[in-house]
């Protein structure tokens, strides 16, 4: 402990970092950060092992040793610093890194870190893929006060087999609700972003005020919400498709809040207030109230959308919870299976956790992030406001709202599968997420939809518990 503490005080002698880890599931800072030489003391505290003991390999589709600008990701420069250790890099594509990491496992190819990917847990524990990181909570500063206090309750979420696989650092690409206040203003709707402030925003405002819109038509055909909306209904509820008891799997399709939310996606979809057209951003149109997707359309909706006045909310509550659940991605390093070089691993997933938690690396990832991208003519081509930046960061803080990792979400492709887009091919968790919105598979209510999937994804979760 001593010595971890040692190394903390180093880490807050490096005084000048740069952004944050990318909000992209393909991770990596967006520029390196300038850093002052650390203490003697520090650097040779750090380096308590044999030449070479703190050099990773990283298999990935991204290289941290370039993440941008052709420079270190901003948690390598620190990890240098003070532990000298490198980073290899491996490419491979990212819809291949599972087969990939077993290949190089099987014939004993060295391999020590890998990004986390959502699909990929709890598949590649089970079938022995990556090693758990509890005996180097210390190298990873779990117990330095302040440093993993408001994330650590969030890896909770992804214990398997009593033990801890993936520690998150840091959240990204939530899934929220764009909407415009100039619209909500004309139609004489409450402003979704004061209700949230107020702890009204639920199930029930969101669904009158999508009812008012539409009644509102006069003789245009209008919308209530458009996007990647499924997924995140499901989510807010706070209830996972799967659970977990720390033993055993099992469905929990019969979960009294969980079905609430299919229901409201049920009425979403009878009433014909979702419309299924892919848009990249907030309808221009103005025919949708609410565009349901990730935080990286809101740059481009602002551009296109300049008179719009848009905001973000997260979604709805259960009008009876007390809580928001969001559903996102979570950012994590993953040792992997026969690595020699867990300590390195942990203490480069504590670098990653001091530069998510830096101010000054907070600090320029809103001067990046509120940067204005220009056409060749001048024209707006992306841009956030400091309103909209100051809300996605509070939405991304655990201590706000709950994130929600569902282990169904990492079961294999019959349960989380794209299928090819098809209603018989496609995974359960696909299914269950879009079938009522797009109207797959003849399906017209919840209660039906969870009696189809429901064979297979008891027959998957029973893999598991062999």
């Amino acid at each position: 402990m001593k010595r971890t503490k040692r190394m903390i005080a180093g880490l807050l002698a490096v005084t000048a970092l740069a952004a944050v880890p990318s909000c992209s599931k393909k991770g990596g800072s967006s520029s390196a950060p300038e850093t002052t030489a650390v203490s003697t003391e520090a650097t040779t505290s750090a380096l308590d092992a044999a030449k070479g003991s703190m050099d990773i390999v990283w298999l990935s589709d991204y290289d941290l040793n370039t993440a941008a600008d052709g420079k270190p990701a901003a948690a390598l420069e620190v990890f240098q610093q003070q532990y000298g250790g490198k980073v290899e890099y491996i490419y491979a594509d990212h819809a291949m890194l599972s087969s990939v990491l077993e290949a190089r496992i099987k014939a004993g190819e060295e391999v020590d870190m890998v990004p986390y990917i959502e699909g990929c847990f709890p598949e590649n524990a089970a079938n022995g893929y990556y090693a758990p990181l509890d005996q180097y909570y210390e190298d990873m500063g779990m117990n330095v006060p302040g440093l993993w206090d408001d994330i650590k309750d969030v890896s909770e979420q992804f214990k398997f087999n009593g033990q801890h696989y993936v520690m998150p650092y840091s959240l990204s690409d939530p899934l929220l609700i764009t909407y415009s206040r100039k619209m909500i203003q004309d139609e004489g709707l409450e402003d979704p972003y004061t209700l949230y402030q107020e702890g009204k925003w639920d199930w029930n405002a969101f669904t009158s005020m999508m009812d008012k819109f539409v009644e509102n038509a006069n003789g245009t055909r209008r919308y209530g919400i458009n996007g990647w909306f499924g997924q995140a209904a499901l989510i807010s509820s706070g209830s996972p498709i799967v659970k977990y008891d720390g033993t055993v799997f099992s469905s929990n399709l019969s979960d009294e809040k969980l079905n609430q939310a299919g229901q409201l996606m049920e009425s979403v979809a009878g009433k014909q207030l979702y419309t299924k057209g892919w848009r990249d951003c907030f309808p221009t149109d103005q025919s949708t109230l609410f565009y349901a997707m990730g935080d990286w359309a809101l740059g481009g909706s602002n551009a296109r959308n300049l008179e719009m006045d848009l905001m973000i909310v997260p979604f709805p509550k259960a009008p009876d919870s007390d809580k928001y659940y969001l559903s996102c991605n979570f950012n994590a390093k993953m040792l992997t299976a026969n690595s020699l070089k867990g300590k390195a691993v942990a203490r480069y997933i504590m670098c990653e956790r001091y530069v998510a938690t830096s101010e000054k690396a907070r600090t320029a990832d809103k001067e990046r992030a509120l940067a204005q991208l220009k056409t060749g003519n001048g024209a707006d081509k992306h841009y956030i406001t400091e309103e909209q930046y100051n809300a996605l960061r509070s939405y991304l803080d655990p201590k706000n709202i709950t994130p929600v990792f569902d282990y169904a979400s990492g079961m294999g492709e019959k349960v989380s599968g794209n299928g090819m887009y098809n209603y018989e091919t496609r995974g359960v968790m696909q299914n269950l997420t879009t079938a009522l919105l797009d109207g797959n598979g003849g399906i017209t209510s919840w209660a039906e939809l969870k009696e189809s999937v429901s064979p297979t994804l008891d027959a998957e979760i029973a893999r598991y518990n062999k």
